[in-house]
């Protein structure tokens, strides 16, 4: 067994939107996994149509919504405080393939995890870890290079979603 630490950015943005406008906004920029359409590739032998297939299935943001966990739900409302809080799981199949590509290890982190919750001040926020610190770990060019394209488009995403 071995035993690595590294550190990880996280990153908070306060929106000014509404909770409700930030969810209707982050989920209309994802697009949509498709399991049917993931498990149809198995057979496929055209490298080009399956590219195709899978980026069909994305938003403008580039990005698939894989699953979402509502912790909302926890029984913290019975004790009268009910609150908002998603976790989104979303990514690319084909931006984890280039990951893997270069460090298999690179697969534990893909898809990314976004937290979208209303504080109790009232406020929409935004949580993630910044890809390229959560890729970094690795110490391999190739995948440090694509993580911090994924920063862009996170950060791009997130900007998107807020303002």
């Amino acid at each position: 067994m071995s035993n690595s630490q590294f550190t990880v950015n996280h990153i908070s943005v306060v929106a000014e939107k509404p909770y409700e406008q930030v969810a209707q906004a982050l989920e209309g920029q994802l697009g949509r996994f498709d399991p049917e359409v993931y498990n149809s590739l198995a057979g496929d032998t055209d490298p080009d149509g399956a590219r195709a297939k899978i980026q069909a299935m994305t938003g403008p943001s580039g990005f698939m919504l894989f699953n979402t966990f509502n912790h909302g739900w926890l029984p913290l409302h019975i004790l009268g405080q009910v609150q908002k809080v998603m976790v989104y799981v979303f990514g690319n199949p084909l931006f984890a393939l280039e990951l893997k590509q270069g460090d298999i290890r690179a697969a534990l982190y893909a898809p990314l995890r976004l937290l979208h919750y209303e504080n109790d001040e009232g406020k929409t926020c935004l949580e993630y870890d910044r890809p390229s610190s959560i890729f970094g770990q690795f110490g391999n060019a190739r995948i440090n290079a694509f993580a911090a394209e994924l920063d862009r488009k996170v950060e791009a995403l997130v900007a998107t979603v807020t303002k």
